[in-house]
């Protein structure tokens, strides 16, 4: 498939605010429950102003979505079809999800006792929305590439491990004791996104197309070989179902998000975490923030190239 960087920062984006509000919510849940001394208790601006992160990041997605709309004025018929399409139900699922990120730093802001429901409200309808993106690719059952569970773990995972990655270089600006249980459940969730990514990536390896040029054209020779696309302009099948990049490509690719969205930051997460000096460990997790994130945006686009379209029998060769 073509990648969409409308769709890659959207999914990213959205993924980070998320994982963001669900470490928010478990920082305060510890508070309320005393694995963290009230003595110690992060401020409400900590609460207040990742929130508000939260929402810029999701409102971000939610305008980058409106780039890979050919007609963004009919953008509100997205949602007729929520009884059986999961890319309406996210189109439902988003703004609910950032009504309650917004409520939720509102509660905080006013010092209101019901923060907590609202923050448990918020995780519901983020657990609500990774289903709803994850389940749009893992539907596809003639993409066999995204048609397995490992797709909604994968996007579960990196969504939680860089919103941990965000609250915990904001906690070492607000409340530096916070950093070594928040950067400790960043590493936790960094490994196990890369352990389900590299999973998929060793599943995807070893897929063998359904369907194949003989299959297709029903010439059962083993030497029927595709020249060319038979176009000779532009098409819109040439555009969208496949993003023209040469191996070589794929495999720098591939290895470039491996090393910059898990390894890297996990290095960074772990010495941010662990450093003595508050300007230093800042300066580390805010570099695990921005290389994480980078790292995120090449994995969803790999994500998306790495899924074979079966038109691609007919339309991937050049003569």
């Amino acid at each position: 498939m073509k990648p969409a960087f409308s769709v890659v920062f959207l999914t990213t984006l959205i993924g980070a605010a998320q994982g963001l509000l669900i470490a928010l919510f478990g920082v305060e849940l510890a508070t309320r429950i005393g694995l963290i001394a009230a003595s110690s208790a992060p401020p409400q601006m900590f609460f207040v102003l990742d929130a508000a992160l939260v929402v810029v990041l999701g409102g971000l997605g939610l305008l980058a979505s409106f780039f890979h709309i050919g007609h963004p004025e009919r953008a509100w018929r997205a949602i007729a079809m929520w009884r059986t399409s999961w890319l309406s139900r996210e189109c439902l699922a988003l703004p609910v999800f950032l009504g309650c990120a917004f409520a939720y730093g509102v509660a905080h802001w006013l010092g209101s006792p019901w923060s907590l429901a609202i923050g448990a409200l918020g995780v519901l309808a983020s657990a609500a929305l990774f289903v709803c993106t994850s389940m749009i690719y893992a539907c596809l059952r003639f993409l066999q590439e995204w048609a397995t569970p490992l797709t909604m773990v994968n996007f579960v995972l990196l969504g939680c491990a860089s919103g941990f990655t965000f609250a915990t270089a904001s906690a070492a600006w607000f409340d530096p004791s916070l950093v070594p249980a928040l950067a400790a459940c960043a590493c936790v969730l960094t490994l196990a996104g890369c352990a389900s990514r590299v999973a998929s990536l060793v599943r995807n390896a070893g897929l063998r197309p359904t369907s194949t040029v003989q299959s297709a054209t029903g010439i059962k020779s083993a030497k029927v070989v595709q020249k060319s696309r038979g176009f000779t302009a532009g098409a819109f099948n040439l555009r969208e179902f496949f993003h023209g990049q040469t191996p070589r490509v794929l495999r720098r690719i591939k290895w470039t998000f491996l090393i910059a969205a898990f390894l890297v930051p996990f290095v960074l997460l772990a010495l941010g975490g662990s450093s003595s000096s508050v300007a230093v460990s800042i300066w580390l997790l805010c570099a695990a923030c921005a290389v994480q994130y980078a790292g995120l945006v090449a994995e969803r686009w790999f994500f998306f190239a790495e899924a074979r379209h079966p038109q691609n029998l007919y339309y991937s060769a050049v003569s």
